[in-house]
């Protein structure tokens, strides 16, 4: 992140890619750090350009909304024809111009209540069924994993077929029950006046685009961070541009943080070939060497799109793996390392979640920034950023520091109960990856205990240091 927001000239096969045709479906994949992110900034800016015959209103779409704002200020407010949205605030858009009023009709923080209640009636019409015993986020997890591939039937949802659930797995002869508690639960979330929640948005979007006769808003749609995407959401997108429109999908399946083992292929892309970027031009090779080693960890187990990097050519420190004695003491390292360099250099702490959050945010500087959903202002240049791992997804920073990769909190013991070391193994570890592919040169990573099985055991990938 330089203080500029002069995008770079694109390099190599970028090049290619800038200037595909402005007609159809386009899939690009790439490794973390591979420009994925300038590119899409870049293909959005070539297809809206006015002086060819294929300008049209460009969509450039992400799924976080601090990254729509590092976009906007990548762009610099210079690209005509060009809007930066990320999903939700397209689909509810879209939905007002249906008029579909949206107002107080998505549910929120009462989504789990409502379900944990749907769960109680469901199971008072099968007594005595160990189904219900479950941990309430299975359920919780399983609604939205039916609301993100728009199986809307019980057909449907029994006929699909599922990886991954391990012990948790929700076998066919039990579907017709979940399918009872979801329509449970979206009778109870009706008696509320609340018609959606954030997940089955984008199967209202789709069926609203179904029925849409009018011309379309935008030509061209630009996916960014494509790999967060539901199918659904890809469908509904798809639907968004006219026949002579295009959609180009960039994404980076290792970093596949919401809704793993979703996949491009399940959301009508129709693409004869996909293109691949595998130079890293963002992190040392010493990063990028544990950012591969994660990725070739036991819980990535569907390697079918993910890309192999090519060693970057910058040389530099390795990783630093810190032993603390408490969580303080991690406390402490993290804001005193960041403090120490942040006058000069772009540093970010990244947390699992918004308590861990919370905890460093009380020893920070007060100048430090949070990286959150709803920022609309995007400061470079050097300081102290902070927030989840969620939130720092396409951003890069010159220095990043991960507390807590210990054992006992990675993988989220609560995720772990509810889906299985699996699904939660597969999770986190992605968000691990995450963390560890944002650092351009310095990387410290800290645990107290014994470090996060999610990491790599190859001691040639850090430097061990105890404090």
């Amino acid at each position: 992140m330089s203080g500029s927001n002069t995008l770079p000239v694109p390099v190599g096969r970028q090049r290619e890619v800038l200037c595909l045709p402005a007609k159809g479906h386009f899939v690009v994949l790439g490794t973390a750090g591979s420009g994925k992110t300038t590119l899409a900034i870049l293909r959005a800016a070539y297809l809206a350009d006015p002086r060819t015959d294929h300008a049209g209103r460009t969509l450039l779409v992400t799924f976080n909304r601090a990254l729509v704002t590092y976009l906007e200020h990548l762009q610099g407010g210079t690209i005509p024809n060009v809007e930066v949205r990320n999903y939700h605030r397209f689909a509810r858009g879209y939905l007002r111009n249906r008029g579909i009023d949206l107002d107080n009709a998505i549910v929120d923080r009462e989504r789990k209540g409502l379900i944990a209640e749907a769960v109680k009636g469901v199971a008072l019409r099968h007594p005595h069924n160990a189904f219900f015993d479950r941990h309430p986020e299975l359920f919780s997890e399983e609604i939205k994993w039916m609301a993100q591939h728009g199986l809307l039937t019980l057909e449907d949802y029994e006929a699909v077929e599922r990886v991954g659930r391990a012990q948790e797995r929700i076998t066919r002869a039990n579907r017709g029950l979940m399918f009872e508690v979801r329509g449970e639960y979206r009778e109870l979330r009706a008696r509320q006046g609340k018609s959606y929640d954030w997940d089955d948005l984008a199967s209202a979007v789709l069926e609203q685009f179904r029925l849409d006769s009018s011309e379309r808003y935008y030509r061209h749609v630009v996916i960014d961070e494509g790999q967060d995407f539901s199918p659904e959401m890809i469908r509904s997108l798809v639907e968004a541009v006219p026949h002579a429109g295009s959609i180009t999908f960039f994404g980076d399946v290792a970093q596949q943080i919401y809704g793993h083992r979703m996949s491009w292929r399940e959301a009508g892309l129709q693409v004869a070939d996909v293109w691949k970027f595998c130079d890293n031009y963002r992190n040392t090779k010493q990063i990028a060497r544990l950012g591969l080693a994660i990725s070739n960890m036991p819980h990535f187990i569907d390697p079918t799109d993910i890309v192999e990097p090519v060693a970057p050519a910058a040389d530099g420190a390795l990783p630093t793996l810190v032993s603390c004695r408490s969580t303080a003491a991690e406390l402490d390292l993290a804001v005193s390392q960041a403090n120490s360099v942040s006058k000069t250099l772009s540093v970010a702490i990244l947390l699992r979640d918004r308590h861990d959050e919370w905890l460093i945010q009380q020893r920070l500087p007060k100048a430090s920034i949070r990286l959150h959903r709803d920022m609309n202002m995007w400061q470079s240049g050097p300081g102290i950023r902070y927030g989840t791992y969620h939130a720092a997804k396409g951003l890069e920073f010159d220095m990043v520091i991960l507390p807590f990769c210990s054992a006992d909190r990675l993988p989220d013991p609560g995720d772990v109960t509810a889906l299985g070391i699996e699904d939660a193994s597969i999770r986190d570890g992605r968000l691990v990856y995450v963390g560890v592919t944002r650092a351009r040169s310095w990387l410290i990573l800290t645990y107290t205990g014994e470090p996060t099985t999610l990491l790599p055991p190859d001691a040639r990938l850090y430097q061990r240091i105890t404090r």
